[in-house]
């Protein structure tokens, strides 16, 4: 099917034949051409005829000349193309071998896409990606060193730090990520990759920072956020348990709700009680409590006795009681409390009643107990043991 350039270059012809034609029909001139002893007399169109003929004929040597002269370069072209072609389509193949997870095939397709050095630098990424996820480091190594071009070096340097946190290379990875933020700039994802090595060296100061400039940035699922500040502060406290003032330092540094979590507040109540510090103990569970009901505070929260007099908390529990008159937790602090002032009849009616509500084995476990206690203390030794096989018997079921 003939192209619209072709036609019009048919039509021009056409025209051309036309114009020459009419033209050759009204001109009668002559040339001459006179070479001793030759003689030649033509027609001027004749002349012209002959002279276009000789310059198309020139013009079609000269340009076969220039393409044979020409043609090794052509062919080195050719072949430098097919040669470019070929490692792209190499280097296409290992990225979707890659991410299909057939890693043996893209390391096989990266060393093919590595004849055009264009392709160096995505190639090792990719063969040293796939090297890693065969756990073949030494090879993943050796992928890493042939990225070379300023243009490929921080994509170099995350990736190192990515796969060595994830081979538990804690250091290495840190390394890589300390090289890159050299050159300027915090990624969101060198952050990830730092938070997931100082996890691995269990430097939870550095992770708690990690996790809040994570939140800010909104680079981490909060469910995730919450639990990760909570596994940091709760061994940041630990490793204060035996200084009371750096640990109280340390908790004041800790944001709002944080403080606010039942679970760090129980902790920091724990570490403050074994050192007595019974009054900041005290302040921790109360603050908790007034922003998170929780059993586990009420039950520290008989531990708080400061100075031998349980009348505060006592008081202090029965103001709760009045928004939570059935609650079978706060029946049984009560029923320590009150037992510990020797408040013989309160203490019994509050710990028949948590044992009457309670929902769960151990809080039953822990009433008979405290009941079996409290009638030893009163000389009831039948009410004692009754209470005592209790517990046992619902030990037995927990």
């Amino acid at each position: 099917m003939m192209t619209i350039r072709g036609l019009i270059w048919l039509a021009l012809l056409f025209a051309v034949a036309v114009i020459v034609a009419t033209v050759g029909g009204f001109n009668g001139g002559q040339i001459l051409l006179v070479m001793p002893p030759y003689r030649v007399d033509v027609s001027l169109n004749l002349f012209v005829v002959v002279l276009v003929v000789l310059f198309i004929v020139l013009y079609s040597v000269l340009r076969a000349l220039r393409v044979v002269w020409s043609m090794p370069g052509l062919i080195g072209a050719c072949r430098k193309h097919s040669k470019q072609n070929k490692a792209n389509s190499s280097l296409r193949d290992a990225i979707g071998h890659l991410y299909a997870g057939r890693f043996s095939k893209a390391e096989k397709a990266a060393r093919d896409a590595l004849i055009v050095d264009d392709n160096k630098g995505a190639a090792s990424l990719v063969g040293a990606s796939a090297a890693h996820q065969l756990h073949e480091y030494a090879r993943r190594d050796e992928w890493l060193a042939q990225v070379s071009g300023n243009d490929w070096q921080d994509a170099r340097l995350m990736a190192t730090a990515d796969m060595r946190a994830d081979g538990r290379d804690a250091d290495g990875a840190l390394i890589a990520l300390t090289e890159m933020q050299a050159t300027g700039g915090k990624r969101i994802h060198a952050q990830q990759i730092a938070l997931r090595a100082q996890q691995q060296l269990k430097n939870w100061g550095e992770v708690l920072k990690l996790v809040r400039m994570l939140e800010k940035r909104e680079a981490l699922h909060p469910a995730i956020a919450v639990r990760l500040r909570q596994v940091a502060a709760e061994n940041l406290l630990r490793d204060r348990r035996h200084n009371p003032d750096a640990l109280m330092e340390f908790w004041q540094s800790l944001s709002p709700t944080e403080r606010q979590s039942p679970r760090l507040a129980d902790l920091a109540a724990e570490l403050l009680i074994a050192l007595d510090r019974r009054a900041e103990a005290k302040k921790i569970v109360e603050d908790a409590l007034a922003h998170n009901w929780d059993a586990r505070l009420l039950r520290r929260y008989s531990d708080c006795i400061v100075g031998g007099d349980a009348f505060p908390l006592i008081q202090r529990a029965e103001s709760w009681q009045k928004e939570h008159t059935e609650d079978a937790d706060l029946l049984f602090t009560l029923g320590r409390l009150c037992l510990h002032q020797q408040l013989w009849g309160k203490a019994q009616a509050f710990l028949e009643q948590a044992l009457k509500l309670a929902d769960n084995e151990r809080l039953k476990i822990r009433a008979h107990l405290t009941l079996a206690r409290l009638f030893e203390q009163l000389g009831e030794a039948d009410k004692a043991a009754e209470h005592y096989r209790a517990s046992v018997l619902a030990m037995n079921v927990v």
